[in-house]
């Protein structure tokens, strides 16, 4: 049974593919997003124990699964469990291209509005991505993805763009 975690940075794709491998492989699918964070006005990270037990509860009830998100934080504590890995690091503009024509998220904003009142931020959040040194970093996902020992592959453009050599994959043992 595949087990597939599906990480980059905002507006890369992560949920767009989550969401296509959950349909056609029939996978239950975890958006980190939902347990990351506290249900408050202003966003404010969720104990990372709470987010773990939260995890744990979603990996003990699916054999198989796809979990998608930007936290290096919580992917580690499923890597382990994971048997593949899709990181998708199309580029900051690609990112914020994707964002800008994102549709509503009902599961994260009440209304397309709301969402689009954070955008501005967004964008600014998405364009420190390869500057920061947090777990929503490209050096702490670099860090993910290097050390994977299992299947796992690197998308540096969109994923609709079947292009072999814009990709790199690689295997335990390489």
């Amino acid at each position: 049974m595949r087990r597939i975690v599906i990480f980059g940075n905002s507006g890369s794709g992560k949920s767009t593919l989550a969401k296509k491998l959950s349909s056609s492989e029939n996978l239950a699918h975890l958006d980190l997003d939902t347990v990351a964070w506290q249900a408050t006005q202003i966003p404010v990270r969720e104990n990372l124990a709470k987010s773990k037990k939260i995890i744990d509860k979603f990996l003990d009830e699916n054999q198989g699964w796809v979990m998608e998100g930007c936290y290096s934080d919580l992917i580690a504590l499923v890597l382990h469990k994971a048997t593949e890995l899709h990181f998708l690091n199309p580029g900051v503009e690609v990112c914020i291209e994707n964002c800008k024509n994102r549709p509503w998220e009902p599961h994260k904003y009440a209304s397309l509005e709301k969402q689009n009142e954070n955008l501005n931020l967004l964008i600014q959040w998405i364009r420190e991505y390869e500057a920061r040194n947090d777990e929503f970093s490209l050096k702490s996902h670099r860090k993910l993805f290097d050390e994977f020992k299992g299947k796992k592959m690197e998308y540096l453009r969109t994923i609709e763009m079947p292009n072999p050599s814009l990709q790199r994959t690689g295997f335990a043992g390489r």
